[in-house]
């Protein structure tokens, strides 16, 4: 494990795995380098392909440091953290794989700094991201927040409020930093705005994922933007499902 000084002296923790050129891995919401690459199989297919996985554990999730305060998880702050960890790895530009809030993220690295993404594949982003409102939507996300914190689960009656909570509970997560990462999520960049994107865009999403949607009208927002669905699988299981591995290489490999 090695890690990143952030802007505000926050640490972000980092790994690599494999050798070759490098891939950046940038994990969803209540996530971990360890959770949504390593134990899903990414590592040793990247490695496989000839590639060098550099994956990162958000502020508030994994080994990095866990602030509780909402304003410290502002998306380009997060974004900030990624162009930590590309500086403390010595990769001056790279392709990234964000899944679900890390797709969020990347995509407003693809904005600010072209020059440092090569290739973007976003996963568990869809096409409610251009519709809304989903997890992007400020109610929804108070809703979450506010389940991640109760001490009654009982009085949890959203279903998808319900599903996070149960993942924040998962063994070494913190709840309070996740529900201050949820109440800071920034809103989705425009269409208009995803459109000045140059670098090729991948997006990938599971059949039933209801969460983030279907993958082809995100992708059709892109100058180059290529949709694939992955058949039977929803928003928790699409990462770790082998046609979605298997995609992605693809995508890197063209």
């Amino acid at each position: 494990m090695e890690f990143a000084t952030a802007q505000d002296g926050t640490q972000i923790a980092f790994e690599r795995h494999g050798a070759g050129a490098p891939v950046f891995l940038v994990h969803g919401f209540g996530s971990s380098a360890e959770q949504n690459w390593k134990s899903t199989g990414w590592y040793l297919s990247l490695a496989e392909a000839g590639f060098e996985a550099i994956a990162m554990d958000h502020r508030g999730h994994g080994s990095s440091g866990k602030p509780h305060d909402p304003a410290a998880y502002d998306h380009e702050r997060m974004a900030d953290d990624v162009l930590a960890v590309m500086a403390a790895a010595d990769v001056k530009a790279a392709p990234i794989i964000g899944y679900s809030m890390g797709g969020l993220i990347s995509l407003r690295l693809a904005l600010r700094t072209p020059e440092r993404l090569t290739r973007l594949a976003l996963g568990g982003v869809g096409s409610h991201y251009l519709t809304g409102p989903r997890v992007s939507d400020p109610e929804q996300r108070s809703c979450i927040a506010d389940a991640l914190l109760t001490d009654d689960k009982s009085s949890i009656t959203d279903a998808r409020a319900r599903m996070f909570r149960d993942f924040a509970e998962q063994k070494g997560k913190d709840r309070l930093a996740l529900a201050a990462c949820m109440r800071a999520m920034s809103p989705a960049l425009p269409r208009e705005t995803l459109n000045r994107i140059a670098c090729p865009v991948l997006v990938v999403c599971g059949e039933k994922d209801d969460v983030a949607g279907q993958p082809a009208p995100l992708a059709a927002a892109f100058p180059h933007g290529k949709p694939v669905t992955i058949a039977g699988r929803d928003h928790m299981s699409a990462v770790g499902e082998r046609h979605t591995r298997l995609a992605v290489l693809d995508f890197l490999k063209s």
